[in-house]
C-alpha cells in the first residue's frame, strides 16, 4: 500500500465499437471520436499517436473495401488497442519501409502503423454474418 493510505489500482479494461460507412469522412469521426474516449479515460497522453493509428486504419478499410466496417477501441492491461474490421477479406499489403516511402500516396498507411505502434498485425474475422478482417495496432502506455 503506497504511504498515503490509498491503494493504488490498474484501471479497469474497456472495449469500444464504432460501426462505419464507407465514407471518407469516417476517418474525421474515427479520429475525434477516439481522442474523445481517451480523454474520457484519462488517456490524453496517448491520444495524438492513437489519433493518427485510427485514422490510418480506417483510411485503409474505407479505400480498399467496398461494405461497412467499424473501429474498435480497446485498453486492457496498459494497452491500447485500435483495430479496424472491413468486409475486405483479402490480407492488407505488406507495409512499406517508412524511410522509403516517396511522395506516392500507396503505401504510407501501414508504414505508419508498423511505426508508431508497438505491435501490429492482421487476422480473418467475420462480423454480422460478412467476411472480412481485422486489421490492429497495439499501444503501450509507457
Amino acid at each position: 500500500m503506497p504511504e498515503t493510505g490509498v491503494e493504488e489500482t490498474a484501471p479497469a479494461p474497456w472495449e469500444y465499437t464504432l460501426s462505419i460507412p464507407n465514407d471518407v469522412r469516417a476517418v474525421t469521426v474515427c479520429r475525434r471520436t477516439v481522442r474523445l474516449i481517451l480523454t474520457m479515460h484519462g488517456l490524453i497522453g496517448l491520444a495524438d499517436t492513437a489519433e493518427l493509428l485510427a485514422a490510418e486504419l480506417v483510411a485503409n478499410s474505407v479505400r480498399h473495401a467496398k461494405g461497412p466496417a467499424a473501429l474498435r477501441v480497446r485498453w486492457s492491461a496498459g494497452v491500447l488497442r485500435i483495430g479496424a474490421w472491413d468486409a475486405d477479406p483479402e490480407p492488407p499489403g505488406p507495409p512499406g519501409c517508412f524511410d522509403r516511402l516517396t511522395e506516392s500516396e500507396e503505401g504510407r498507411g501501414l508504414a505508419l502503423v508498423r511505426a508508431c505502434s508497438d505491435l501490429w498485425g492482421w487476422q480473418p474475422l467475420a462480423r454480422d454474418g460478412s467476411r472480412g478482417k481485422y486489421v490492429w495496432c497495439d499501444l503501450v502506455a509507457a
